[in-house]
């Protein structure tokens, strides 16, 4: 079964009109087991698209220059723990987060696991990704990798949504106990749901239920709720200054240990993320 975001959602669309044309081109097309898979470059940068779903990419414009803007959450666990050396990377998107964690530590070993047979070639050949010495890449399914390894990590990331949404197989009690026997004793899972935007409303059932479910294996949980994102996505992609749907990432962090968040950004100069205003969208839960 697959968590499809929109059946989540407990408000209509905002009306809106786009102000803009995105002039896309497509530079190459792949058919794979599961997707139908488009490189496209247009005004806004380069993206990889799950027939007319952006799922990940490089965005290039004035107001705003990076990864699709959610990602930026999943650069937090810096603030938390600066000597993670082992990563383990569930989903390979265009594989520029990676890059950005080879910047911010000072990594060991990095294993990438991705089910899509062409995401490697993808991000290799047109988002200037490349495999190092320290890097591994498995093509299999997550759970049959997190059923199988022996490896446990500081810090695991997972981001596995497509076009059709997230297979309800991330979202069991299983997997999370999967995720933690992986784990070291420090370490950090950082993953992403949709929500509706009114989290706490007793509808809400999926996400309510599904935070119940990560409190039931993870000491500590911080919850992100997509607002900066969200603000950064419209404006660029719409060019509206308001939020036009009430679905959102909510990005988790979730440890056995009691992490503060330094406020040391220095780090993040380099990167050119202003990460302070995602840290602002901390929610208690």
């Amino acid at each position: 079964m697959t968590i499809i975001p929109e059946n989540l959602s407990l408000k209509s669309p905002v009306k809106h009109k786009d102000n803009f044309d995105i002039h896309e081109k497509i530079i190459r097309k792949f058919n794979s087991t599961f997707h139908e898979i488009k490189i496209v470059q247009n005004d806004l940068g380069r993206f990889i698209k799950y027939k007319d779903t952006y799922q990940a990419g490089y965005i290039k414009t004035k107001s705003y220059e990076g990864n699709l803007p959610y990602i930026n959450y999943f650069l937090i666990p810096c603030l938390m723990n600066k000597n993670i050396k082992d990563v383990l990377f569930i989903g390979l998107g265009s594989g520029y987060i990676i890059k950005q964690y080879k910047k911010l530590f000072k990594i060991k070993r990095l294993d990438i696991v991705d089910i899509e047979e062409y995401s490697l070639e993808i991000a290799e050949k047109y988002f200037d990704f490349c495999l190092d010495d320290n890097t591994n890449f498995y093509l299999q399914d997550a759970l049959i990798f997190l059923k199988t390894a022996k490896k446990k990590y500081d810090l695991i990331v997972v981001d596995v949504a497509d076009n059709h949404g997230i297979d309800e197989r991330f979202c069991e009690i299983e997997y999370l106990n999967l995720i933690k026997k992986h784990l070291k004793k420090e370490g950090i899972f950082v993953s992403n749901m949709p929500s509706s935007r009114d989290i706490f409303n007793k509808k809400n059932k999926f996400f309510l239920g599904l935070i119940n479910k990560y409190k039931n294996v993870f000491k500590h949980i911080k919850l992100y709720n997509g607002e900066t994102s969200n603000k950064i996505f419209y404006k660029t992609f719409f060019n509206s200054d308001n939020i036009l749907f009430d679905i959102t990432n909510i990005i988790m962090i979730s440890s056995e240990k009691d992490y503060n968040i330094s406020s040391d950004y220095k780090a993040f100069n380099e990167l050119k993320v202003n990460i302070a205003q995602y840290l602002d969208d901390l929610i208690s839960c």
